[in-house]
């Protein structure tokens, strides 16, 4: 039964209490009534305060139990329908809360492409997009969600990535251009060649990710958790002192009346919900409520190289000619031409460039994929090579750091082009902005040479590198990190890096244009391609733990204060239970503050 049922179903039996009592007179009955529901309601709560002890951790239930029981014991029961509608008012008021806090992360679902348009000999044909398969040709109509990764293949339009990206500029999308599931088509239509299943496609992971991180709630109490034994400790001293010395146990029940447990229940989870709302704002899908409480404490920070601290996409550097009957531009003309249906990296790099450079595509025939060596087509009606030396007939003179592909034309060598990764613009920033928050111990871990990886460290500014890494070195590296430097976080993008981001006390994936299993494996996903993000999810979740303890500890105090003038008797048990609601609303709007940027 939901919280907000119960909360109907106390209110309905308080009414029919107050009219059998002031309207027929007759309180027995509304004695019996309220001992009724009252009965019901402490069962039910004792009964998952048992498991709550059974599972090892301590709650407050005890405390809510105690004025329900004391107040009926002493016949101020309706101080105990108080107690009841509050309490049950509190949960819905939480449940209520945890909706408006999460939206922005459920709000994803709503998009949720569910059909597509499948061409087929110029017919449309609307299919379940779970049925799409990677090859098929599907029609985009002005104004719809792009049902699954593809690339296009007849028109031009302005794609709207927000919802994936956070860019509120519509990017230009044309002939040859990759456009993930989930973006919004703008005013024209585009014909579309798939090449990732519905499954696979960006935006089924991001709302898997939403899902993942909805269903997992019931750890947020860990922060109340440690307040819990003191606070009902001091509740009981303070009853009981009460007690004895004014020999009355109304006292006692006045006492446990404003002994609110709900700022412990409430005002933690509120705000780790509120924490990832934030999060999900700023492009950072955070899976669970612990990952904000580990975040908030991380001590050291690892990071991957390719695709991590730089961009993960090689650019041309430079372009040797060997035949003086080529130029550059005919050189990556015809490398790039080749090339074009490929999808490995030195590819997708050749023909970005292309583009760049507005170097126009030739018609490719032919192409041949010739393992471990390159790719042969036929383009323009010349036998083309595109890999290495060898393939290419001729011999390297390249050093072990560089990267390049030789090109040969009707077997005759007519140049190389080398290639460089580049450090991503906001690494540096990111770096500072890590350390400026405390975290000091921060590591390069990457399967890369060790000169390449010494050479990109020094540029950003870390000097613990560890080189050379298979994914079994990755996870020694992060299983060796001292008791006294955790939680400890892996950053990466690369599926040999997903059993690191894994085995991290927090796994981050840059997940924009990531692997899926790198994403599926981390407890955070980074969705716009900015590393900037991770140091926003450690400043986000600091100030979300930061607010939540705020929030418990204002509860605490204003509870402690109520019970120790009602200890006096000064406060009625009816105006104790009144107060509960005003505690609780203080709490929830404290904890809310933690979905606000500042």
């Amino acid at each position: 039964m939901s919280n907000f049922k119960k909360f109907i179903i106390t209110v309905t039996v308080g009414i029919v209490a107050l009219i059998a009592e002031f309207g027929f007179k007759q309180p027995k009955i509304a004695f019996w009534l309220i001992l009724l529901i009252g009965g019901i309601t402490t069962i039910s709560m004792f009964i998952g305060m048992i498991k709550t002890l059974k599972s090892g951790k301590y709650g407050v239930d005890i405390l809510a139990i105690t004025a329900i029981v004391a107040t009926l014991a002493v016949g101020q029961y309706w101080a105990s329908l108080t107690v009841l509608i509050m309490l049950t008012g509190g949960d819905s008021l939480e449940d209520y809360a945890s909706r408006q806090a999460g939206k922005e992360l459920k709000a994803l679902l709503d998009n949720t492409p569910t059909t597509a348009h499948l061409l087929s000999d110029d017919t449309v044909t609307d299919v379940k997009v779970e049925t799409v398969k990677i090859g098929d040709r599907i029609l985009v109509k002005p104004g719809e969600v792009i049902p699954v990764d593809a690339t296009v293949e007849k028109g031009s339009s302005f794609v709207d990535e927000s919802s994936l990206t956070g860019e509120s500029k519509p990017v230009d999308k044309t002939v040859g251009d990759e456009l993930m599931s989930g973006s919004l088509n703008g005013d024209a239509a585009l014909t579309v060649k798939v090449y990732k299943e519905a499954k696979d496609s960006q935006y089924q992971l991001l709302v898997k990710l939403v899902k993942e991180s909805a269903a997992r709630p019931a750890k947020f109490v860990r922060l109340a958790d440690r307040y819990a034994v003191p606070f009902t400790l001091v509740a009981y001293l303070i009853g009981g002192v009460a007690w004895f010395l004014s020999k009355d146990p109304v006292r006692f029940a006045e006492v446990m009346v404003v002994a609110s447990p709900c700022p412990l229940i409430l005002a933690a989870p509120v705000a780790l919900v509120a924490g990832m709302s934030r999060s999900s704002r700023h492009g950072i899908v955070v899976k669970t409520g612990m990952t904000i409480e580990k975040l908030a404490k991380a001590q050291t920070i690892a990071f991957d190289k390719t695709g991590t601290i730089t961009a993960g996409q090689l650019f041309v550097d430079r372009v040797e000619i060997a035949d003086s009957a080529y130029d550059r531009h005919t050189v990556i003309q015809l490398a790039a031409s080749a090339e074009q249906a490929s999808t490995h990296i030195l590819s997708r790099s050749l023909i970005a460039d292309a583009k760049k450079e507005k170097i126009k595509l030739l018609p490719s025939e032919d192409l041949e994929e010739v393992t471990g060596q390159g790719i042969k087509a036929t383009v323009d009606g010349k036998s083309v090579k595109v890999g290495k030396a060898g393939f290419a007939h001729t011999e390297s003179h390249l050093s072990s750091d560089e990267t390049a592909v030789f090109v040969s034309v009707d077997d005759q060598f007519i140049g190389m082009i080398t290639f460089k990764d580049v450090v991503r613009k906001e690494t540096p920033e990111t770096i500072n902005k890590l350390k400026a928050l405390g975290i000091d111990n921060i590591s390069l871990i990457t399967g890369d040479k060790d000169s390449i990886a010494q050479t990109i460290a020094k540029q950003v500014g870390i000097t613990n590198v560890h080189s050379e890494c298979l994914p079994e070195d990755k996870i020694a590296i992060l299983k060796n990190v001292n008791d006294s430097e955790r939680p400890v976080i892996m950053v990466g993008d690369g599926v040999n890096d997903a059993p690191a981001l894994s085995i991290a006390d927090v796994g981050i994936a840059m997940g924009a244009h990531g692997s899926t299993a790198a994403s599926e494996s981390a407890d955070a996903v980074i969705l716009r391609d900015d590393l900037g993000r991770v140091a926003e999810a450690v400043n986000i979740s600091r100030n979300t733990m930061k607010i939540a303890k705020q929030s418990v500890l204002i509860g605490i105090f204003i509870c402690v204060f109520l019970m120790l003038v009602a200890s006096f008797g000064v406060i009625p048990a009816l105006l104790g239970a009144a107060l509960q609601e005003v505690i609780d609303t203080v709490s929830i709007l404290s904890a809310l503050r933690a979905k606000n940027d500042r």
